[in-house]
């Protein structure tokens, strides 16, 4: 079976030791994804809609990475710092996926790893078979 994994680059990925995304078959799992900006610092401090945005955008290449794109992504699990934005993270999350909406699940938590970040998101996706 064919294996492929992606990075992003982000330090938590070399300091913890994981992949920001792994292809198994056609089966792709993207680790949880934070709203990281290019320099590893936090995206939009305090801005629940744009750091949504960011995350998806981090996803959205790693799903490319990986031979798939949002139509393939078949669920979302969001983690939040405060469910009271939950319409800001809920419409990055629709204008993202559009027509083709996933499973999801958004659930509060109590922290993420640096304060400063409001939304974690994971995504697991199906994608066509890679062709030989």
């Amino acid at each position: 079976m064919q294996l492929k994994r992606t990075f992003s680059n982000a330090s938590w990925e070399s300091k913890v030791g994981y992949c920001r995304g792994i292809r198994v078959g056609n089966h792709i799992y993207i680790s949880g994804t934070a709203p990281v900006d290019t320099t590893g610092g936090v995206f939009a401090p305090g801005d629940a809609y744009a750091q949504a945005k960011r995350c998806f955008e981090i996803i959205q290449k790693a799903l490319q990475d990986l031979d798939a794109d949002q139509s393939n992504v078949v669920r979302t699990r969001m983690f939040v710092t405060n469910i009271s934005c939950w319409a800001e993270f809920g419409r990055a999350h629709q204008e993202f996926f559009g027509e083709n909406p996933p499973a999801s699940t958004m659930v509060e938590v109590k922290s993420l790893v640096d304060p400063g970040m409001l939304i974690e998101v994971e995504v697991d996706a199906i994608a066509p078979d890679l062709e030989s």
